[in-house]
């Protein structure tokens, strides 16, 4: 690995974009070795006795060694390579390499409103900073190619790499939602429940009886689906009706009473007000819109 990094000028056009890239960069520290590097800029420099409070968020991937982090909301903790580390602004933080160790990392700084609304919606949280991820090439191909852009600043690269930056916590997000299933059993469980939920679409079908079928507590059913999905069962099955009501609706052949007694709602007036809650308009308004 050669290290590198570079701090990046943000013009206006960049902020208005909703997110940009501050600061990337990598580097290799050896066993017992300085750190961090006292080359780096002295507003995004500090020692392990003080810690360090930033304006901005930073992703950091551990490729190689171990070490340990500490902040605000997180006790001190190890970090083994594999694991991603995020910072958030205004949170004290800390972390190094094991002096037996060292390690290699990859790092991106980055601020925008995008960021702040994914945060404020709980998709990145302070209290769980540290995410295991193992060696994944295709997180660790998209620092590398944040870091290639940022070598020639072509113009325009700015939108390029923050696009980037975006496609990278789609990413690690998609990754932790996958290890936050307990095990392959219960991915199996959620699969065959959309199924039952697909096959029933029509029937007076709940998600208590795919529980029932699939031979799991109702309580640990919800927790596992809305794990997987981010949604409960409940939500996820009335969703699918929506979906198969619309449709129904684009095709000439049923009214809207006989599409909601097809889909088994317990009255029209409630399929109605539901309609409208999940997408807007009215069924009657929806048929319209869709018939151009």
């Amino acid at each position: 690995m050669i290290n590198y990094y570079k701090y990046l000028p943000v013009s206006q056009d960049d902020e208005n974009w909703g997110l940009c890239v501050l600061n990337t960069g990598c580097t290799h520290v050896e066993p017992a070795g300085c750190y961090p590097s006292k080359t780096h800029p002295s507003h995004h420099n500090f020692n392990w006795k003080n810690g360090r409070i930033l304006n901005e968020y930073q992703v950091i991937y551990i490729t190689k060694g171990q070490g340990i982090f500490e902040s605000d909301h997180c006790k001190m903790k190890d970090v083994k390579a594999g694991t991603l580390i995020f910072l958030f602004p205004g949170e004290r933080h800390r972390y190094k390499p094991d002096d037996n160790t060292g390690w290699d990392e990859y790092w991106i700084g980055i601020k925008g409103e995008i960021l702040d609304n994914l945060v404020k919606k709980g998709f990145f949280k302070p209290e769980t900073p540290c995410v295991y991820i193992g060696f994944n090439e295709n997180v660790f191909n998209l620092f590398n190619s944040i870091i290639e852009k940022t070598k020639n600043e072509s113009s325009g690269y700015q939108p390029l790499i923050s696009g980037a930056a975006l496609h990278l916590l789609g990413y690690c997000h998609s990754i932790t939602k996958q290890y936050a299933i307990e095990s392959e059993e219960n991915a199996v469980v959620v699969n065959q429940a959309r199924l039952l939920f697909r096959a029933n679409i029509a029937e007076a079908f709940s998600p208590e009886e795919a529980a029932a079928q699939l031979n799991i507590g109702y309580s640990r059913f919800r927790k596992v689906f809305k794990n997987y999905t981010g949604l409960s069962p409940g939500q996820y099955y009335i969703q699918l009706k929506i979906d198969r009501a619309k449709e129904l609706l684009t095709e000439p052949g049923m009214s809207v009473k006989e599409i909601a007694f097809k889909l088994n709602f317990e009255s029209y007036f409630y399929f109605a007000k539901l309609f409208k809650e999940k997408t807007g308009l009215s069924p009657t308004d929806y048929r319209k819109r869709a018939a151009g």
